[in-house]
């Protein structure tokens, strides 16, 4: 039943690769880098979200943090403030999760197709992954392949998840390693692939660093409180409009009537 589903998706992986070995006349490994490269250029538009979304949060974070202070004891209502402040603020928290969930399907189409076409798609990369269709753990290259799959998906986590709390991000740093035990038994070529987007993103990073301003500076996003329901603006007491500052600020003292003196009549 999981294989009918899934095999539309196993068709069209074979057609890609197909195309990129034959018309385009790359080898398998390359195929697999190309497409890779072709993933992520189709995601840009969810990628450009993402970055979107890591800044808004990063902008509002001190409300965020002031929202789970204040109903910390009631996570029904801090659940319900934050769907709140979301909507009023235009943020989508979960725009983050589109280019990793997008991925998925290709993954488990890359996967099934490398399983099924060892005859087929075979062929070595830089002369030093003998065979891109055998476990990683077949041969002394696929070793080092791991080692670099472990540190591009920590750098990658390490620029892309700014805006996680920091014992959140810590997690996401250390599964990599753990799931090297499961990673080990998947085809090489897999681990190419994940491999080469795990660079794109840490490049997209580095970029992402350089163009993009940090909060504070000219053209970033506000990072003050935005005016919402939950924080109205302070009225002046004395007026009844203005804001706070303007009720605290000193007034002048009142000005005194100006006593004019009256000319006695001269003599004459």
């Amino acid at each position: 039943m999981l294989f009918s589903i899934l095999q539309p998706l196993e068709n069209v992986m074979k057609s890609i690769l197909d195309f990129l070995h034959t018309s385009v006349g790359l080898p398998w490994a390359w195929s697999i880098v190309a497409l890779t490269i072709l993933v992520r250029i189709v995601l840009v538009p969810l990628t450009v979200r993402q970055i979107h979304s890591m800044q808004s949060l990063q902008a509002h974070a001190p409300e965020m943090k002031a929202l789970q202070k204040k109903y910390k004891g009631d996570r029904q209502k801090l659940n319900e403030e934050l769907m709140k402040f979301y909507k009023e603020n235009n943020i989508n928290p979960a725009a983050s999760c589109l280019p990793l969930l997008a991925q998925f399907p290709v993954f488990i189409a890359l996967y099934f197709t490398l399983k099924h076409g060892t005859k087929h798609i075979t062929g070595s990369w830089l002369h030093v992954v003998p065979n891109i269709s055998d476990k990683a753990t077949a041969h002394w290259s696929g070793f080092v392949l791991l080692a670099i799959y472990a540190g591009s998906q920590i750098s990658s986590t390490y620029f892309m998840g700014a805006t996680m709390d920091k014992t959140q991000r810590r997690i996401m740093m250390f599964l990599p390693l753990v799931f090297l035990t499961v990673v080990s038994r998947f085809p090489t070529g897999l681990i190419l692939y994940w491999m080469t987007t795990n660079l794109w993103t840490v490049g997209q990073g580095l970029v992402t660093r350089r163009l993009v301003p940090k909060p504070g500076t000219a053209g970033a996003l506000p990072v003050g409180p935005k005016r919402t329901s939950r924080n109205p603006p302070k009225e002046n007491v004395a007026t009844g409009n203005g804001t706070a500052a303007e009720a605290a600020a000193p007034k002048p003292p009142p000005s005194q009537p100006r006593r004019v003196k009256k000319k006695g009549r001269a003599k004459r």
